[in-house]
């Protein structure tokens, strides 16, 4: 088996499909027993474990930036099949860190672990941001193949079919390099109930923000409060259009 690491950015989001609710004192959204998954990083690390299985790399580092909830986030990740994981601890009430810093959180993980490929989701489901690859890569100075659709190592080199909008991209980057995953670069397996116990006995390290020598992420916005939406009202039925027009001036629409 070759001796090569592949390092994976997980993110702790809230499932697409879970009903946002605000939490209690208007200051976060509801965030305890709701369902945490995010399709871009649950792809990339399949795609690590499928590379491991056909040997063509040696193990497969998940990594997270957050606080303490962020461990429930890697040991889901080790179930699905990472060997280690690494938990970026930030203290209660720091952060949120924006992609600048969690690259150079990863690009000190990076710096210690010295893997030859990382795989990163293309883009985050809570605020749309797709830069955090893009610009770790430019702190490590290293190639990059964004919105993968096909990976495949070779000796000295990794090869990757990208989607742009005029069809299909091949590159052949150096390792090491980047890469970050499209929807339809794979399908993410589950994880099964013994991988799940074999969990709780893989290694998580867990590192302090400050122990990495990084200065304190500060929060590129400020949340001023939160409020659900009002209950929609029922619908009315007229009889004509004339009547129709009438209602809608009355509320003010036209």
């Amino acid at each position: 088996m070759a001796a090569l690491k592949v390092l994976v950015g997980v993110k702790r989001v809230i499932d697409f499909a879970v009903k946002v609710r605000v939490a209690p004192g208007g200051a976060a959204v509801q965030s305890q027993g709701v369902k945490h998954a995010k399709p871009f990083c649950e792809i990339a690390l399949e795609e690590a474990v499928r590379l491991r299985e056909r040997g063509a790399a040696a193990s497969v580092l998940a990594v997270s930036v957050g606080t303490a909830a962020c461990q429930e986030t890697l040991r889901a990740a080790l179930a699905l099949g990472a060997d280690r994981a690494v938990l970026v601890q930030l203290r209660e009430g720091e952060g949120p860190p924006g992609p600048r810093e969690v690259a150079a959180a990863l690009g000190a993980v990076v710096a210690k672990e010295k893997p030859q490929l990382v795989i990163l989701g293309k883009q985050a489901i809570d605020d749309d941001c797709n830069q955090t690859g893009q610009i770790l890569a430019a702190m490590l100075d290293w190639p990059q193949a964004t919105f993968a659709s096909h990976v495949e190592l070779e000796p000295g080199s990794v090869r990757v079919q990208r989607e742009v909008d005029g069809g299909l991209e091949t590159l052949r980057l150096r390792l090491p390099a980047l890469v970050t995953a499209d929807l339809r670069l794979n399908e993410p397996r589950y994880a099964t109930l013994p991988n799940i116990m074999k969990a709780k006995k893989k290694p998580l390290e867990v590192v302090e923000w400050a122990g990495l020598g990084l200065a304190p992420p500060l929060p590129r916005l400020r949340v001023l409060g939160l409020e659900e939406p009002p209950a929609r009202g029922g619908g009315e039925r007229v009889d004509d259009v004339t009547t129709l027009v009438d209602k809608l001036r009355q509320c003010g629409r036209i």
